[in-house]
């Protein structure tokens, strides 16, 4: 999946517990910041300490066209 700067993903905690993140993009370091929409915290993936995965890309939640 091409992760798209601006789009707002469902992600999947280790817990089981669903969020909504919107993806930042990446630094010049390589890195892909992330901000959870709920708490307004920004992070990078490098920065989380449990395991997650994308559950889905909202639609409709993106300034940018994206093909995903």
């Amino acid at each position: 999946m091409k992760l798209i700067p601006g789009r707002i993903y469902a992600v999947r905690l280790c817990s089981g517990e669903l969020r909504r993140w919107r993806f930042d993009g990446v630094d010049g370091n390589g890195l892909a910041w992330w901000q959870d929409e709920e708490t307004g915290l920004g992070f990078s993936e490098a920065s989380l300490m449990y395991a997650w995965e994308i559950a889905a890309a909202e639609s409709g939640c993106s300034d940018e066209d994206g093909d995903g």
